[in-house]
């Protein structure tokens, strides 16, 4: 299976590797530690699944589409875990801690892209979400990253509020975008170089 994640590009990212960041998130009764990690291929029927709960059909993706995501030159998956439960050297697949993760990327003109942010519905509202996308404009901005773009469904309220929320804002419409026809709000945001 380790094959299927094999890409030319892969060597190059290695300068970029995700080290374990402990978080705690702000929370409304108390905080929660989560720690981010990179993608391990056994982790993916997890991830898959998680993105089945996230999202209607038509707008999730099936696994041949979030494999090809996820395997896309210049491409990352990040995953959050419960750091109080979590094994961090285990895959999702034998850890049940999994709060969220997110697919994202650059290319070599300085463009990042989001492809998905999932978080668990038990995770939601935990800083789970934050705590991710940061940990992806922080990649996209050490790979020389100058601007991320992400699309999300016209009618997801929610994710529009997170994202204007995190500095993103509206720059187009793809009429029809989904598979079930909705459209979808393109979003774009300027990275601070550090």
């Amino acid at each position: 299976m380790d094959e299927l994640w094999k890409t030319s590009d892969k060597p190059a990212l290695e300068a970029f590797k995700c080290v374990l960041i402990p978080f705690t998130a702000p929370r409304y009764n108390n905080g929660v530690p989560f720690i981010i990690r990179d993608f391990q291929p056994d982790d993916f029927d997890t991830l898959w699944r998680i993105d089945q709960d996230c999202f209607p059909p038509g707008i999730s993706y099936s696994r041949p589409e979030l494999k090809a995501y996820m395997r896309s030159r210049g491409s990352f998956t990040l995953i959050a875990v419960n750091h109080a439960t979590s094994n961090s050297s285990r895959s999702a697949a034998a850890d049940s801690s999994v709060a969220g993760f997110i697919v994202a990327g650059a290319d070599d003109r300085g463009w990042g892209h989001v492809i998905t942010i999932d978080v668990v519905k038990a995770a939601r509202r935990s800083g789970v979400g934050s705590l991710l996308l940061q940990a992806a404009e922080d990649r996209m901005g050490a790979a020389h990253g100058r601007k991320v773009e992400l699309e999300t469904a016209v009618d997801n309220v929610s994710a529009l509020s997170f994202y204007k929320r995190h500095g993103y804002s509206v720059v187009r419409i793809y009429p029809g975008y989904y598979s079930n026809g909705v459209d979808a709000l393109v979003l774009q945001k300027e990275l601070v170089l550090k």
